[in-house]
C-alpha cells in the first residue's frame, strides 16, 4: 500500500518552533511529527511514501536520509517554487500512484489511533472515490453527511454558512475532518482544477456525483499537533497510543 504525507505547510501557527525547523521535523514526545506519522503508516502495512516538501525541503529530505528512509520507499514531491494548497499536491503526486491500489493521505501534524485498515476495508467496500476520517467534534468547519456517511456538503461555522452538493437536506450528521483519507486513483481523471486548490473543495464538488464516504470512529484518538499548546497535550496521547 502506498501512502502521501501532507508535509509542505510553512507551520505559522506553531511561531518560533518553525523558524529554523520545517513543521515535519518539530519534534513530539522525543521524536519528529514526520516519524510518528511513518511509523503509524508501517505499521497499517504502507510500503511505499511520497512527502511534499516546501518550507526547509532539504532538511527533511536530509532527515529522512539519516533515517535510512525508515527501511521503506520514501519519495518527495517538491512544492519549493509555489505550494499547492491539498489538491494540487496532491495533483503534482499523480504520478506516484500507478499501482491502482487505493492509497492513504495523512497530514503531518495530525496525532491519531485511527484503524486505517478498517477504514480501508469500508473503502474498498463502498467503492468510493475518497473515504474521510470524521469525528463529532468541536470545530469551526464541519462537513455534511447522510444516515449512509455519504458527503452533502459543508457548514462554516465562522460566517454560519453552509452549501450543500446535492439538494438542501434536513437532519445530516455535521461531523469534523481529521485530515486522514484513502483515495481511490480514479480520483484523479474528475480533477477539474490545476495548480493550487483545496481536495475538499474538490471532494464537495464531487460528492454530486460520485461516492465520497465518512469513516466516522469518535473513540479513536486524534489531536492536531500543528499547534503550541497541543504540543504538551501530544506527549501524553503518545504514551496511550503506543
Amino acid at each position: 500500500m502506498k501512502a502521501m504525507i501532507f508535509a509542505a505547510g510553512l507551520g505559522t501557527r506553531l511561531g518560533s518552533y518553525t523558524q529554523h525547523t520545517p513543521k515535519a521535523l518539530v519534534e513530539v514526545a522525543g521524536k519528529p511529527m514526520l516519524a510518528h506519522v511513518v511509523e503509524r503508516l508501517k505499521q497499517a502495512g504502507v510500503t511505499s511514501i511520497i512527502i511534499n516538501l516546501h518550507h526547509f525541503a532539504d532538511k527533511i529530505k536530509a532527515w529522512v536520509a539519516a533515517e535510512n528512509n525508515f527501511g521503506i520507499e520514501i519519495k518527495f514531491s517538491d512544492e519549493t517554487a509555489q505550494l499547492l494548497d491539498t489538491g494540487g499536491g496532491l495533483l503534482k503526486a499523480r504520478w506516484f500512484f500507478d499501482d491502482g491500489q487505493p492509497f492513504v493521505v495523512h497530514n503531518v501534524d495530525v496525532l491519531s489511533n485511527i484503524n486505517i485498515l478498517a477504514m480501508l476495508q469500508q473503502h474498498n467496500v463502498s467503492h468510493a472515490l475518497a473515504t474521510l476520517f470524521v469525528q463529532k467534534r468541536r470545530s469551526t468547519r464541519y462537513l455534511l453527511f447522510d444516515e449512509a456517511m455519504l458527503l452533502r456538503g459543508r457548514h462554516d461555522t465562522r460566517n454560519n454558512q453552509t452549501t450543500f452538493s446535492t439538494a438542501r437536506q434536513n437532519n445530516l450528521h455535521q461531523l469534523a475532518f481529521n485530515g486522514i483519507h484513502i483515495l481511490n486513483p480514479a480520483i484523479f481523471d474528475h480533477f477539474a482544477q490545476s495548480g493550487a486548490f483545496s481536495i475538499i473543495e474538490t471532494y464537495l464538488s464531487l460528492a454530486r456525483n460520485h461516492t465520497i464516504k465518512g469513516f466516522r470512529d469518535d473513540e479513536a484518538i486524534y489531536l492536531d499537533i500543528g499547534k503550541p499548546d497541543a504540543l504538551q497535550e501530544a506527549q501524553q496521547l503518545i504514551r496511550k497510543i503506543n
